[in-house]
């Protein structure tokens, strides 16, 4: 065949392709376990599949440039049939509740009850499954009183029989007196708004509108996540922005325990020790691949760059010349994530369930981008710790891909993740309002 007729045949395929909606396969996925680095690491979601690994390094980091104009926001269609979900060998997903009004939070209760709260709903409902098959079916509102786009929610004490549900809206925390197998609010939420306002230094809502909750292993202080209010601004609007504040578990006694850090959407501690962990959203418009979001443990004190640097020293060309006293401050992130990705909520892997190197290990919902030409995030990734030294180890894998469909279309886009009582991982994405089991086959 000579090169002119192998062109023809090219772009007969090409225009087949378009009148049947046949996706043209322009470049196939990594085969799994495949490492990716550099630019090779800051691909888009055709290059996504269970088991690719991913590290991205400061080293890999383009100069900054303006991609304002990079505006590709998620069309999301129904899900549609016979596109699988892509999980690692010996592992099933499958389907495990529907019908969901924007949910964005999972929780396990202690006696297995999955908690999901519906943010703009204002609604938190609870799923049990009373006949042990795996899926629920059962479904009652545990809350939908004095509900201000809850996000985060947690139990306190910590153990087997907390007294209180928290929940974290967007302009304060509240508590629900809650025992063990509660289904329904048993009291009137208490507000304890007042006292995280801190006076005239109130939680303001907008901007950035979730709020993430956890309590510390010994239970003696309560931190909750506060995104910035605008993509980079240092204005007065964005006072007691950008930080994960410290209480006292009745809302008293504010810290700033880290700032800098433009939204945690999820806060989680390190099974067996005191580490806080994070899972960040930076900032838009200065780059296709710029700069990275990040998963990172999260130092006392620490300041993270939002918005006046990011990744290190390395200056916002919008703030040019500021506060240069903090440069050599600014904290680099254990685990660098593909810019834009939007990761949101996270968890550590505390089941019996998966094989014995997943335990210990971080599970993150990507939301997926929208301020990048090439469509990224929208699957569920994997950071593995070095088991020896508990040190991450600097990489993410993917582990729950097929969010977007092989034309391109998203249909999927994962905000919250828990591991439920029999070990599996459950995953909630608010495009359709799904929930999906993970599990592995022994």
């Amino acid at each position: 065949m000579d090169n002119r007729s192998a062109l023809r045949l090219f772009f007969s395929a090409i225009f087949i392709a378009a009148i049947f909606r046949v996706p043209f396969p322009i470049r196939a996925a990594a085969e799994s376990g495949t490492l990716l680095t550099g630019k090779a690491a800051m691909g888009d979601w055709k290059s996504d599949a269970p088991g690719v690994r991913r590290k991205i390094t400061v080293q890999d980091l383009p100069p900054p440039s303006s991609n304002i104009l990079a505006i590709n926001r998620a069309r999301v269609v129904n899900r549609p049939a016979g596109v699988p979900l892509r999980v690692p060998p010996g592992f099933k997903i499958e389907l495990y509740a529907e019908g969901f009004r924007d949910p964005r939070f999972l929780l396990t209760g202690p006696n297995g009850d999955i908690f999901v709260v519906e943010s703009r709903a204002n609604q938190i409902k609870v799923l049990r499954d009373t006949n042990g098959d795996g899926k629920p079916d059962a479904t009652e509102t545990f809350a939908e009183r004095d509900l201000n786009k809850p996000f985060g929610i947690a139990f306190y004490p910590l153990g087997d029989d907390p007294q209180f549900l928290y929940v974290a809206n967007t302009d304060g925390v509240i508590r629900f007196p809650y025992r063990n197998g509660d289904v329904k609010a048993r009291g009137q939420a208490e507000k304890l708004g007042a006292q995280l306002s801190g006076g005239a230094a109130r939680l303001r809502s907008g901007g950035h509108w979730t709020r993430d909750i956890v309590f510390s292993p010994d239970g003696k202080n309560m931190y909750v996540s506060i995104g910035s209010r605008s993509n980079v601004s240092d204005n007065a609007t964005e006072a007691d922005r950008a930080r994960i504040f410290e209480f006292n578990p009745d809302g008293r006694d504010r810290k700033v325990y880290a700032w800098g850090i433009r939204n945690a959407v999820g806060i989680a501690f390190r099974p067996g020790s005191n580490e806080l962990w994070m899972s960040t959203n930076e900032r838009d418009e200065i780059g296709e691949d710029l700069p990275p979001d990040y998963i990172s443990s999260v130092r006392p004190g620490g300041f993270y760059g939002w918005p006046w640097f990011y990744i290190g020293n390395r200056q916002d060309p919008r703030h040019k010349g500021k506060h240069s006293e903090l440069a050599d401050k600014v904290i680099v992130p254990d685990v660098l994530v593909q810019a834009h990705s939007a990761t949101l909520n996270l968890c550590f892997y505390t089941g019996d369930q998966f094989p014995a190197e997943y335990k210990g290990d971080i599970f993150a919902a990507f939301h997926g981008s929208w301020n990048r030409m090439k469509r990224t995030g929208y699957k569920v990734v994997r950071v593995p710790f070095d088991h020896s030294t508990g040190k991450a180890r600097g990489e993410y894998e993917d582990f729950v891909t097929g969010f977007v469909s092989p034309d391109g279309k998203v249909w999927g886009r994962p905000v919250g993740i828990t591991v439920a009582k029999d070990g599996s991982l459950l995953i909630i994405e608010d495009g359709n309002g799904t929930i999906w089991r993970v599990s592995y086959a022994r």
